[in-house]
């Protein structure tokens, strides 16, 4: 019965992580000549109110942006329905399944944003949708769309080729190739962006389960990060590789408990909110113009409390670091002695929420959080922060 109970419990957190409902929602289905149609979606407010620094995103989201500085002013309100959502599913006769989705988060807010557009066959699927190389089965409930830091993987889409048999997945995904190398700004050396190459797809493969009151997943994935300057400048590249774990047990009928464990050496890219928000520099350029990997690690954990009429309490903190020691020993020959200084070195966050679903399909939730980042060079900075949501489901 508990495992049962585990199974339903991870399948809707699945459904509501991949859809971003709060609560489940019945689709709008109905038939088109032989083919099965469904649409559905939300409306959604999301409001966040500054205590500190003014840290919201567009859906009023937690940035690590800036945080470090702790130079700006104290009480910011804001509220937006970028979150909203939007998506079409039809499946035909033979059996393959398209589905197009959108949100308005796109360019700053407001505009539509493609999320996901891709057809599945036989176990086949192509086109963009969650990165084979993320869970959501570690994953801690918040209101903030952006969530912990330290969560499985990439934790995002993107275009893609995979194979699915059983627990079991591989793929083939657009890489994300990220390399710094210096440049000097106003007489100061810094570091900036060189012209990354990337020569073949990342390989990512994950096995996802449940078994006796336990779920879990683990992932591997390997990408190249190189650069190339052309005729007249130096070219390298390297392999990077990164891994996670994530698991969530049902202790009682009321209670979950969930983390994940990820690290990554040449593939901070897919180390979910690293770096100045989203993915840390995978390597950068020494000196003699070789690329270096750069390592990095996070994890979260959290627990959920059901308590009854369509009410609930989650908890989590979450926390990436990032290992800029050899960048810095190899700075000064490499051009850019320190420029690593800025650039974030750990990040983490506490949340607690509570939320409501008063009717079927309505969610309300209250939610606070506490964001810390930590630079290279000593300086930190935090923020807390107030969130709430309403969200009504078709």
């Amino acid at each position: 019965m508990q495992n049962n109970k585990l199974r339903m419990a991870i399948r809707a957190t699945a459904a509501v992580t991949v859809l971003g409902l709060a609560s489940q929602a019945q689709a709008i289905s109905f038939t088109a000549g032989d083919y099965d149609a469904s649409v559905y979606g939300y409306a959604r407010l999301n409001a966040s109110y500054d205590i500190d620094n003014n840290q919201a995103l567009s859906t009023r989201s937690g940035s690590y942006s800036g945080l470090a500085s702790d130079s700006g002013s104290d009480g910011h309100f804001g509220a937006d329905a970028f979150q909203s959502r939007l998506g079409v599913k039809t499946v035909s006769p033979q059996g393959v399944a398209v589905t197009v989705e959108g949100d308005f988060r796109g360019s700053g807010g407001g505009s539509l944003r493609l999320r996901h557009a891709f057809g599945e066959y036989n176990g086949v699927l192509m086109g963009q949708t969650w990165s084979n190389f993320s869970s959501f089965v570690g994953n801690t409930a918040t209101l903030d769309f952006d969530s912990l830091p330290g969560l499985a993987g990439y934790q995002a889409r993107t275009v893609q080729a995979r194979y699915t048999s059983g627990p079991l997945s591989i793929s083939l995904e657009d890489p994300q190739n990220s390399i710094l190398t210096a440049t000097t700004v106003g007489g100061n050396a810094t570091t900036a962006s060189v012209d990354t190459k990337d020569s073949m797809p990342a390989f990512t493969a994950r096995i996802e389960d449940s078994n006796d009151g336990l779920s879990y997943s683990a992932a591997i994935l390997a990408h190249q990060v190189g650069y190339d300057e052309g005729d007249a400048g130096d070219d390298d590249s390297a392999f990077g590789f990164a891994t996670f774990v994530a698991a969530k047990m049902m202790l009682t009928d009321m209670i979950t408990l969930q983390g994940t464990l990820s690290y990554s050496d040449g593939a901070n890219s897919f180390l979910y909110r690293s770096g100045e928000d989203f993915g840390a520099a995978s390597a950068y350029v020494d000196g003699s113009g070789d690329v270096e990997t750069i390592a990095g690690y996070g994890g979260s954990i959290g627990a959920g409390f059901d308590l009854g009429g369509g009410r609930s309490i989650n908890i989590g903190y979450g926390m990436v670091e990032v290992d800029w020691d050899d960048a810095e020993d190899d700075a000064a020959a490499a051009g850019f002695a320190g420029a690593v200084d800025g650039q974030s070195e750990t990040n983490s966050a506490v949340m607690a929420n509570y939320k409501w679903t008063p009717v079927k399909n309505v969610m309300m939730g209250v939610e606070y959080q506490f964001l810390k980042r930590e630079n290279v060079d000593g300086s930190d900075g935090d923020a807390s922060r107030l969130l709430f949501a309403a969200q009504y489901n078709f």
